[in-house]
């Protein structure tokens, strides 16, 4: 069993001390990771596939053991027994959407309320508009990329403290993600949280992380703090954000005698960015574009009288939490 960090301290979100994993066919997965992210951090983890980011993640997450090394969340050993480390802490990984219950013909509604929603109505009602999610949407009819937009509002709708993110936004249109990374990033801003995130998608994020770290073969390489440890020189600093013009050998310095030459970029994201914005002031939010949609209380009204899975909806994901 995972002891506690002799040092371990409120004073950071995540904590690590030569953590290390091995896989049951003997294969080493992670190998002395050793960090420290303070609270209000955004980290982005970049690795290639297999490089170690989701095994990572879901040791912090407690969802797997590891008997060497130490891990704190927020002070607190994930894997002690009653521990507040799993109360503190969201994990939102791609396994989600294919949970066969969440594919069934039930309303988007009864999977929000199920786990919270009339106690946090505003923070709801916030998520479902950034995320554009329609209430009249079932599980059974929606595509890929709007089912994660429920996981998404169903994980987010109770305030967390550490924030895991695997590849979880992979299926959403660029407005959306742009929608949910400013969500993010002022969540990060205006309370004690902190944010680690894997991707491969790295559009819109020029200027979202405090700290890039770069995982490869079960090893971090580099934990860079974002405005300490790089800048662009040769480019107009957007990286890729903004349509950038060629100029001649612009690098990204990473240290003192570090400097990687990179293809300077003309990116089509913020194009995309703005065609998706146009379409949603044409076609208006969701209750302004079709005010015969029904409100969100009155569709729980209708539930009532032909739809009876909303306990055992809600019971089934309460029993996933404990």
């Amino acid at each position: 069993m995972i002891e506690n960090l002799k040092m371990a301290s409120t004073e950071f979100s995540v904590e690590t001390d030569h953590l290390t994993y091995k896989f049951s066919n003997g294969k080493v997965g992670l190998a002395n990771i050793t960090i420290e992210l303070p609270w209000n951090s955004r980290a982005l983890l970049i690795g290639s596939n297999g490089a170690g980011k989701s095994t990572l993640l879901k040791l912090l997450a407690g969802k797997t053991l590891s008997t060497v090394g130490k891990i704190s969340i927020g002070g607190h050993d994930p894997f002690r027994g009653g521990s507040d480390a799993s109360n503190i802490t969201t994990y939102l990984g791609t396994e989600w959407a294919s949970n066969p219950i969440v594919r069934r013909d039930i309303p988007v509604t009864v999977l929000i309320d199920s786990i919270g929603g009339a106690i946090y109505k505003e923070r709801r009602d916030e998520l479902v508009k950034l995320l554009d999610i329609d209430l009249s949407w079932r599980m059974h009819q929606v595509s890929d990329g709007e089912r994660r937009r429920v996981q998404l509002a169903m994980g987010l709708l109770k305030p967390w403290k550490v924030l895991l993110l695997d590849e979880v936004t992979v299926d959403l249109d660029v407005l959306v993600r742009s929608r949910l990374l400013s969500f993010l990033k002022n969540e990060t801003e205006t309370r004690q949280c902190s944010i680690i995130y894997a991707t491969h998608i790295f559009d819109g994020l020029g200027k979202w992380p405090t700290n890039v770290i770069h995982i490869q073969s079960g090893k971090i390489l580099k934990n860079l703090k974002y405005n300490k440890d790089i800048q662009y020189e040769g480019t107009n600093g957007n990286d890729g954000d903004d349509i950038q013009q060629h100029l001649s050998e612009p690098v990204i310095k990473t240290t003192e005698d570090d400097y990687i030459k990179i293809q300077a970029i003309n990116s089509l994201h913020p194009l995309a960015l703005e065609w998706l914005r146009l379409d949603l002031l044409s076609r208006g939010d969701r209750e302004e574009g079709d005010l015969n949609r029904p409100k969100w209380e009155d569709l729980q009204k209708e539930l009532e009288l032909y739809y009876d899975g909303g306990r055992r909806v809600t019971d089934y994901f309460k029993a996933t939490r404990e």
